[in-house]
């Protein structure tokens, strides 16, 4: 009986974390098809490239306060059917993009969308750490490796269907057909995991145990300077070598997928690398490594062999950043759905801040500045990670070094 029940179990846990992976291929795609459609969109609603930058703001609220509102949900209500209709909702707006004619009503689908994307981000991270407990590295590298594989495939996706008629209305089309089945999918998939902390049969409940803030901000810090620089070099890459006549328009669409591919195989890479590295020793040698590949970018500014180089190594580097700091959370942290929501908050505000930024300095100055901002964003998230490792230690009782 006892085999029986630890088999059912174990089924279980596969199933739900293979519909968390298929959750994250949509969410890599939509997060990845806004850079390359950025000046068709523009072209779409009359609107100046520079003010493009306003897209990912209105997202990235909209994420906010998805992610702030889902990490409460989460803890009170079962997981599947709430990620199943956040992932339909997304579906329908990611279909009505490439048909706003005004500049307002985009902002404003993006901004919805972003609010449903929050909670598929909070719900997918959240659920996959209550089903596989102290054992999720592995398993939080390939959600994101899955990430990764739907952002590879979006810029390809818009390179392939650029000359059809519809162009790349057809992108957006295709992605919104695929997250509907997903959320379908997660609609009727039964068994949602629940909190470590909650009992069967009973409402689910904060865990007692006080929230350590400062660990929790530190961690969110870590969060927002990683996602600002990754969001922002894939959102504007594609601006930046078409702006500086580096490459051509399709050129652009397959270098800024050449950045996701290379950033797939380094979320698959990272997969056996999290069973034998601690975080660490991974995110300084990874941070490190975005940051010798941006001098590269900003020493040789010209050149386009050079950007290829950035893009790829860039995204090589980048790939198991954000998995590893997030288990490092959640072996430092009590992650209910609550606390699960304000550590991804340091997310949501990465994503709208430095993209935005861009966006208006772009305008200002010209596209150079690019890698110079997420340069120095990066150093910050190098600094966010050691007040991370000081306070994990201080939480322990351990002197911090």
């Amino acid at each position: 009986m006892l085999r029986k029940l630890a088999a059912s179990a174990r089924t279980d846990a596969i199933r739900h974390t293979i519909g968390y992976y298929m959750l994250f291929i949509c969410l890599g795609l939509d997060t990845a098809v806004t850079g390359p459609t950025l000046p068709a969109l523009a072209a779409q609603t009359q609107t100046r490239l520079g003010q493009m930058g306003l897209l990912f703001l209105a997202g990235s609220i909209g994420y906010t306060l998805g992610t702030m509102i889902g990490g409460r949900v989460f803890d009170r209500a079962r997981g599947h059917p709430v990620l199943g209709a956040a992932q339909l909702v997304a579906a329908a707006l990611i279909a009505v993009v490439p048909l706003a004619p005004w500049f307002w009503l985009l902002l404003a689908i993006a901004a919805c969308k972003g609010f449903a994307e929050g909670f598929v981000n909070t719900g997918a991270n959240t659920l996959l750490v209550w089903t596989h407990g102290e054992k999720v590295g592995p398993f939080m590298n390939t959600l994101h490796f899955f990430f990764g594989l739907g952002a590879f495939l979006a810029p390809f996706l818009v390179a392939q269907v650029m000359g059809s008629a519809g162009g790349y209305r057809w992108a957006y089309w295709t992605l919104s057909a695929v997250a509907a089945l997903v959320g379908l999918r997660m609609l009727t998939m039964t068994g949602s995991p629940r909190p470590f902390h909650a009992r069967d049969g009973e409402p689910v409940r904060e865990a007692p145990k006080r929230i350590p803030y400062a660990l929790v901000i530190s961690a969110g810090l870590f969060l927002f300077f990683y996602v600002g620089a990754e969001i922002s070099f894939s959102g504007w890459v594609y601006t930046y070598a078409t702006t500086l006549n580096l490459t051509s328009a399709s050129g652009a669409a397959y270098l800024t997928s050449a950045f996701w591919l290379s950033f797939t195989v380094g979320r698959l890479l990272s997969i056996p690398a999290a069973t034998r590295f601690k975080p660490q020793q991974v995110i300084p040698a990874a941070v490190v490594g975005c940051l010798v590949f941006l001098g590269l970018g900003i020493a040789f500014p010209g050149s386009g062999a050079m950007l290829w180089a950035v893009a790829i190594g860039l995204g090589f580097c980048m790939a198991p950043v954000w998995p590893t700091g997030f288990t490092l959370a959640g072996q430092s942290l009590n992650l209910t759905g609550r606390v699960s929501g304000l550590v991804l908050l340091g997310d949501s505000f990465g994503g709208m801040v430095l993209p935005w930024l861009i966006g208006r300095v772009i305008d200002l100055t010209g596209p150079q500045a690019m890698t110079f901002l997420i340069f120095a964003s990066l150093v910050l998230n190098l600094l966010a990670f050691g007040g991370m490792l000081r306070l994990r230690k201080a939480a322990a009782g351990a002197p911090a070094s």
